[in-house]
């Protein structure tokens, strides 16, 4: 008998698989965005509803997917049990020096919190993208997966945050004892030379909803 909890978490398996969100799978597949959000999964009155033939067909086209992958999803939880749930925050609510210890690792009470899979980094979280300023990498309502124990090296994509709260996330060009310079996504933002004395915390983007 299928559950209705097994068909959606199907839906963010498949999601996930193609390094997407709920939203960019709906999105896509031109679907409305919020058409798989979890709000959209119950009704005012908390009677369960179901995702439609038509956009569950709709989103194995988008992706390529036959039905039988789709099939293989539910029933697994849609995460193979390999969920765990990591501070998400909104992207400017990351320069307030109360959200982060000394090492740049979440700290407080006033994180939320979302599920993904398969991540090492114990301390890795998640931040919510506001505005245009990282168009066309990332766009309003992205959320971008940060790891503070991953390595960074010349072409990765980083967030940086200063001593005085600014923070950014860009591409980093190059690094040395004295300095980091980082390139800008959006043509109309500049780029940036940052001193190292300078640089509270610089961490690397390792996945982005999109």
């Amino acid at each position: 008998m299928l559950r209705h909890a097994d068909i959606w978490g199907a839906i963010d398996r498949l999601a996930r698989e193609n390094g997407l969100s709920a939203s960019g799978l709906a999105r896509r597949a031109g679907l409305d965005p919020t058409t798989f959000n979890r709000s959209k999964r119950v009704t005012r009155d908390d009677k369960q509803r179901w995702p439609s033939t038509e956009s569950i067909a709709k989103i194995l086209d988008a992706t390529s997917a036959t039905l039988g992958e789709f099939v293989s999803y539910v029933g697994d939880g849609g995460d193979g049990g390999t969920d765990r749930n990591i501070p998400l925050l909104g992207f400017v609510q990351a320069g307030v020096s109360s959200y982060f210890d000394d090492a740049g690792y979440p700290v407080g009470g006033s994180w939320d919190e979302i599920p993904f899979p398969g991540l090492a980094d114990a301390h890795a979280y998640a931040l919510e993208i506001t505005g245009s300023s990282m168009e066309p990498a990332y766009r309003n309502g992205d959320i971008v997966i940060i790891s503070p124990e991953a390595n960074t090296r010349r072409g990765d994509r980083v967030v940086v945050k200063t001593n005085d709260g600014e923070i950014m996330a860009k591409q980093l060009l190059r690094s040395s004892a004295l300095k980091i310079d980082l390139t800008s996504f959006n043509p109309e933002h500049e780029d940036r030379s940052i001193s190292v004395e300078d640089i509270d915390w610089i961490a690397r983007i390792i996945w982005a909803s999109q």
